[in-house]
């Protein structure tokens, strides 16, 4: 008795026109591939019950629901046999279906198409395969080309054929009709911008008032879109000409049978402010001091760009994420500003340790070259080599330019262990038993201090002079010798008492008196006074 042999039907249409009618295409494909697999019943096959049907979706791409799980359930060892009504069913790609039959292998399964009477268990299967499977992507590839040149053809005429709707217009009988309330959000950006200094200017602005982008529902039933316009949306609204009427195609755009939402003035003075910015960014770019312009991001994608400020004449340059100046602080990464000497140290300390770059055209050495210098610029050498730069709170992760000439094994990335430098210092009051978490007054940390010093000058004098002891000291500074001699017990103070004081967190009340007089051991120091050892 022949091995059973478990069978799952595939089908697949492109479109799902008709698909709501009491018998279609998948049904029709389903019917001849059961009465097929009804016929081999001598062989041991048997047809499983789950169906795997894909309406709707194209064999040029893998991303099809059934199939999917189809190949989950031969993963898991579900299926022996997969049979189509035809080759095109599972794929219409090439590479794709070379996947396939690579995965079909590793778990022993067969593939059987139903018109084309063949199988993948034989070598004269395999071959028929490869040339059916050709001429289905040359196929597959003559449609893509017509179709394109009928979309192109559409547009040129003006009309609309699908795509994304633009902000301000819905569809209605295939064409472009005005959302009246979008278009009022259309016209609101294009005055904003003319009002504001720039794009980041309106970025924010509408933020605050709550604007967001239109919601949309996928094919595959996930919503997206009502999220804030960021910079990158609100430039393509306002260089967008479907707003004057026309539909745009390639770098074109051609007079449509849609009415316009704005005038052409507006319009206009809105692309001339955007060239200007624009001219002004790249002159910006070319005299700017700032060596990473361009190529330093956050560790979660945000540009950083760079900013300064001025404090007692003195100019400070940094590096800022660019969300902070759109008011998208919470989106920053673990770092949001830097100073530009900070990074572009490590980036150059890390430049200049690269072998020096191969000899070439001696005229573009020559514009390498700063003005007077025999070498090609840091600026000139960072463009050439280094990508992007990824900054965190614990690295510094360097990108380079993969060159034509670099050696095979050349790192493309480098990762430098790093750190932001801390500018300011902690303060911590050490806690005395009492709970008193008051820090000593001014007047008494400095005669604190000023004690201290003296006590340690004095101590000081005595080994370097033999003669001179504290009595000595006591009457040259008129004053009594156990007096001395309780000063001089502050040179023995424990170190981290001392910082303490010079820090000004030592808690109230630990003034000179109390301080003198002390055990030798710093430990019993510590207990006697309360404090709690520095660690």
């Amino acid at each position: 008795m022949p091995k059973s042999q478990r069978c799952a039907i595939y089908t697949r249409v492109s479109t799902d026109n008709n698909l709501e009618q009491e018998f279609n295409s998948l049904h029709a494909q389903r019917e001849a591939s059961e009465a097929y697999v009804k016929s081999q019943a001598h062989e041991g096959w048997k047809l499983l019950r789950e169906k795997f049907d894909d309406g709707g979706f194209s064999g040029g791409s893998m991303e099809r629901p059934a199939l999917q799980k189809l190949l989950g359930d031969i993963k898991d060892r579900k299926i022996d046999i997969v049979v189509v009504y035809k080759v095109d069913r599972l794929t219409r790609s090439l590479a794709d279906f070379a996947k396939l039959v690579e995965l079909f292998d590793a778990q022993g399964v067969s593939f059987v198409s139903v018109t084309q009477s063949f199988n993948t268990t034989n070598s004269m299967g395999r071959l028929t395969l490869n040339v059916l499977l050709s001429f289905a992507q040359f196929e597959r590839e003559v449609t893509g080309e017509r179709i394109r040149d009928k979309i192109a053809a559409s547009k040129k005429k003006g009309l609309w054929v699908g795509g994304v709707v633009p902000l301000g217009y819905a569809v209605k009988d295939k064409k472009l009709v005005i959302n009246e309330v979008e278009a009022g959000t259309v016209r609101l950006l294009f005055e904003r911008y003319l009002a504001l200094p720039s794009l980041s200017a309106l970025q924010e602005e509408i933020r605050s008032q709550g604007v967001v982008t239109r919601k949309r529902q996928l094919a595959t039933g996930r919503i997206i879109g009502g999220v804030a316009l960021t910079n990158g949306p609100l430039n393509h609204i306002l260089h967008n000409r479907v707003y004057l009427g026309e539909i745009n195609h390639r770098d074109m755009s051609y007079p449509a049978e849609h009415r316009p939402i704005l005038d052409a003035g507006l319009f206009d003075q809105v692309q001339a402010k955007l060239s200007a910015h624009r001219n002004s960014h790249r002159a910006k770019h070319q005299r700017s001091e700032a060596l990473l312009l361009g190529k330093l991001f956050d560790d979660r994608g945000n540009r950083m760009t760079p900013s300064f400020a001025v404090k007692k004449g003195v100019r400070y340059r940094y590096y800022v994420s660019a969300v902070l100046a759109q008011g998208r602080k919470s989106e920053a990464g673990s770092i949001s500003r830097i100073a530009s000497d900070a990074i572009e140290s490590v980036a150059l300390e890390v430049l200049t340790s690269l072998p020096p770059a191969p000899a070439g055209n001696p005229a573009s050495e020559a514009e390498a070259r700063g003005a007077g210098d025999s070498r090609p610029s840091d600026r000139v050498r960072l463009e050439k080599t280094i990508e992007r730069i990824v900054i965190s709170n614990k690295a510094v992760e360097i990108r380079w330019i993969e060159l034509a000439d670099a050696v095979a094994d050349q790192p493309k990335t480098t990762i430098i262990p790093w750190s932001p430098q801390t500018f300011f210092r902690k303060r911590e009051i050490i806690q005395p038993a009492d709970g008193a978490a008051l820090p000593l007054r001014a007047e008494t940390r400095d005669r604190l201090i000023g004690t201290i010093a003296k006590a340690r000058r004095w101590l000081a004098e005595i080994k370097a002079i033999e003669t001179t002891d504290i009595d000595a000291i006591a009457v040259r500074e008129n004053m009594s010798p156990r007096s001395a001699r309780m000063i001089l017990s502050l040179a023995f103070l424990a170190p981290d008492i001392v910082k303490a004081a010079v820090n000004g967190t030592l808690p109230r009340g630990f003034g000179v008196s109390r301080l003198t007089d002390l055990p030798a051991a710093w430990s019993e120091q510590h207990q006697k006074l309360g404090l709690a050892m520095a660690g």
